[in-house]
């Protein structure tokens, strides 16, 4: 979710240079069952253009026609829509417009929010039913109550109004320690999750962002430096050097760490030969941190080219945030050929 929103602050900052307004629809409140769920978003630019979505492509068109009155008296609005009749699902889903324009020092504090990886929540403020009030709007809560406002200034007070909370955690990262062909594929397809994607290569075979579209940056370092990087509860790291001993020296480099993920490409055998050494060099280890070392990496989903194996290793990643535990039952044998 949290990269979602990143998307739209960034529509809005191209479609300010362009003098262009925009709206914001946020899925607030749903009785039953609908496509997606509360706290989805999509923005409205005045000309027609949309970013993001609501529903499975049903709502859309309705929602760019409803936002005209908002372009045109700046007053946020609630609308219903009941999708047992008109999109095939089982509820009544409740969307807020609000017009969409942070000021300059918000759009600063969101950047700083995604940049230092904290937690924030995102509160609307609405009422369960068709209407419109200067009352409604939304706004970003970070560090114990400092507020970023969707409209540059404070919504007037929400009084008994419904509040929807949604809490945001930083953008999932992938830390990929290898830069050969195969890594290119995760990262395009971590990139294409809208997951913050960094690259760390040799510095003997050094590479660039335009090696890795998409990634966040490419490092050049020693394994020691691994324990400099920043790895939060959001990052995963996926070892796949392409050398055992190096994977090892990487392995040991990040012990201390405690991301939420580590996966080791190649065979079953390889990741126990793999960790019985390092658990001869470190002994001491924390069962906390070898839970979180999966290999082969990737779920069973018959990988075998390096974009399907790129899924699958996504695919796990999101099982283990999602604590998915069915799904990470089986495991993958895909063929890495592997030094």
């Amino acid at each position: 979710m949290t990269h979602e929103l990143r998307n739209i602050f960034e529509s809005f900052a191209l479609a300010q240079k362009q003098g262009i307004k925009t709206v914001l629809a946020t899925v607030v409140d749903l009785d039953g069952s609908s496509y997606r769920k509360p706290g989805v978003r999509m923005l409205i630019w005045e000309n027609g253009y949309m970013l993001g979505a609501v529903s499975g492509g049903c709502v859309e068109k309705e929602i760019l026609k409803q936002s005209g009155s908002v372009f045109t008296t700046g007053t946020a609005k609630v609308i219903t829509y009941d999708g047992r009749y008109r999109l095939g699902c089982e509820g009544i889903i409740y969307i807020l417009m609000e017009p969409f324009k942070p000021a300059p020092e918000s759009i600063k504090s969101f950047n700083e929010i995604l940049t230092t990886r904290i937690p924030f929540e995102v509160v609307s403020s609405y009422e369960k039913e068709a209407g419109e009030s200067t009352s409604f709007g939304s706004i970003i809560k970070y560090n114990n109550g400092s507020l970023i406002p969707f409209l540059g200034e404070k919504n007037k007070e929400a009084g008994s109004l419904n509040s929807f909370v949604q809490e945001m955690a930083p953008c999932n990262r992938l830390l990929i320690i290898g830069a050969e062909h195969d890594a290119v594929a995760l990262c395009k397809q971590a990139c294409f999750s809208g997951w913050e994607v960094s690259i760390i290569c040799s510095i003997s075979n050094p590479k660039t962002t335009n090696d890795f579209p998409g990634a966040k940056e490419v490092l050049a370092l020693q394994a020691e430096s691994l324990a400099n990087l920043e790895m939060d509860n959001q990052t995963a790291v996926v070892l796949m050097s392409h050398n055992y001993a190096t994977d090892l020296k990487n392995l040991l480099a990040i012990k201390e760490k405690q991301p939420i993920y580590i996966g080791i490409l190649g065979a079953r055998k390889r990741k126990e030969k793999l960790l019985d050494e390092f658990l001869i060099f470190y002994p001491e280890v924390e069962e906390a941190f070898l839970d979180k070392i999966h290999g082969p990496a990737g779920l069973d989903v018959g990988a075998i080219t390096p974009q399907e194996i790129a899924i699958s290793i996504i695919a796990e990643i999101m099982a283990v945030i999602r604590k998915k535990e069915d799904a990470l039952s089986s495991k993958t044998t895909h063929p890495v050929l592997l030094s």
